[in-house]
């Protein structure tokens, strides 16, 4: 963590979030005042936090980072930054729901959001949890919420673009940071969508006023071009009104469930392809081994499935993130972790062969994969052929990379004689002369020590334990 001002905390005239000597602070600015110490007096942050739905702080006594600060917070740390791109749709829908949950109490206490972005959650011992602290303003009265247009564009726009066609499409807000336009989004849509209230309202009538009030100076404010706020026009929005918008909200991100259907990758374990039981015990008990003897503060699994792997690190006291590339896969991790039925990980859907990049302003505003790393350990396991082989990276390219991530990694090799390997050449020019165990040795030799190399039995894989250079 380097010292000074987050990249990312820059748009915010109210505050923003820093770090000194390792330590992430928050610095309320003078303008915000009255609306944080009401945040703090009226009893919204205790319900908040009580809740489960805003990350706690305390109040420091630290030297500003610019100027004059109101106040200095030093805010609950959050182990992963991951970002509304790298979840499933069941991950969003949790965020969107706790986002509503949260304005809800905010009106209890008279106060409201001012922001509604997907990227104020975060996601703590499996619940999603509201991050910015200066979101809540006291409530202006009489008008319409000025986060509806973000909270449409950000959770219910690419909810049901998830739900009624095709869960990748969630990628869109890694195009879209400020959310999923919703004239997009109407266009994507069946026809169907238009019989759902909540998508009729919401998104579609939404979308069509935003065509018509977007010359209104108010256009930038979510819902105030659609509302004419600021003109003799406008109309009072009670809170009555505030509160029926709320819950109509909140029924349509509820509609939005998204089923996995049948996949390679969920059902992967099951499948028994790849590894006989002797096989995936003996990977088991090594896999544990190494953790055990590690103890690893954090991990990330490579390439998890569904998580068994990344459950068996999390069981040895680990903070883990599970990366992978099928959100059928992920979506089944998030719902066995939320259940109680698997340990608390955070899987995320992520394609290791083109990981989350630096992202908006100046490429720093949302920080790529490597860049929030390095992880103490980095389990990379029946991964290597998928890399090398179905997507042409030369191992010396992967190696590399890996570096990137992790001061320990535990690497699966699979050999050309393995049934899965040959599965993907049978489709393709075996071109890969140095795909063989020394060819991926001298590519990690440039980065990593050889700490550990065992056979995993009733297999011809080998799980190598690396420690980098």
């Amino acid at each position: 963590m380097v010292d000074g001002r987050v990249a990312g905390s820059f748009r915010d005239p109210a505050g923003f979030v820093f770090t000194r000597e390792g330590v992430l602070y928050r610095q309320v600015n003078p303008r915000f005042a009255e609306h944080y110490d009401h945040l703090m007096s009226s009893g919204l942050y205790q319900a908040l936090t009580d809740a489960g739905l805003l990350v706690r702080h305390e109040e420091v006594d630290v030297a500003a980072h610019a100027d004059d600060a109101h106040r200095v917070l030093r805010p609950a740390m959050v182990e992963f930054i991951s970002f509304p791109y790298e979840w499933c749709p069941g991950q969003l829908r949790d965020a969107a729901l706790a986002t509503l949950q949260a304005q809800q109490l905010a009106l209890n206490h008279g106060m409201s959001l001012r922001d509604a972005s997907a990227f104020n959650v975060q996601f703590v011992a499996s619940r999603p949890v509201l991050i910015d602290t200066l979101s809540f303003e006291i409530l202006p009265q009489g008008q319409p919420w000025v986060a509806y247009r973000q909270f449409c564009q950000h959770f219910l726009a690419p909810l049901a673009l998830a739900s009624s066609v095709d869960a990748r499409l969630l990628r869109l807000l890694g195009v879209h940071l400020d959310g999923v336009p919703l004239d997009l989004a109407a266009a994507l849509l069946p026809g169907r969508s238009r019989l759902q209230p909540g998508l009729a309202v919401h998104l579609h009538a939404h979308a069509r006023s935003q065509r018509r009030h977007a010359d209104d100076a108010g256009r930038a404010g979510a819902g105030k071009g659609d509302n004419k706020v600021g003109t003799k026009d406008a109309p009072r929005f009670s809170e009555q009104a505030f509160r029926g918008l709320i819950d109509s909200l909140t029924t349509a991100v509820r509609k939005q469930a998204w089923e996995p259907g049948e996949s390679a990758w969920r059902d992967y374990y099951a499948a028994k392809e790849s590894y006989s039981d002797e096989a995936m015990a003996s990977k088991e008990e090594l896999v544990a081994k190494f953790v055990g003897e590690l103890q690893p503060r954090s991990v990330w699994d490579l390439g998890a499935n569904t998580g068994r792997f990344s459950w068996l690190a999390a069981r040895a006291g680990a903070s883990v993130v599970a990366l992978e590339m099928d959100p059928a896969a992920v979506e089944v991790s998030w719902r066995q972790v939320v259940a109680g039925e698997a340990p608390a990980v955070l899987p995320l859907v992520m394609d290791l062969a083109n990981p989350s990049p630096g992202l908006g302003w100046g490429s720093a505003e949302r920080p790529s994969l490597s860049q929030r790393g390095p992880a103490d350990l980095a389990l990379a396991l029946a991964l290597i052929h998928h890399l090398a082989i179905a997507n042409n990276v030369p191992l010396t390219h992967v190696a590399a990379w890996l570096a990137t991530l992790c001061q320990w990694l535990v690497l699966e090799w699979v050999p050309k004689d393995d049934p899965m390997v040959r599965r993907l050449l049978a489709s393709r020019q075996d071109v890969f002369d140095d795909y063989c165990e020394q060819g991926l040795q001298d590519a990690l030799s440039g980065w990593f020590d050889v700490v550990q190399r065992e056979p995993v039995h009733g297999s011809q894989r080998t799980l190598y334990l690396l420690r980098r250079r």
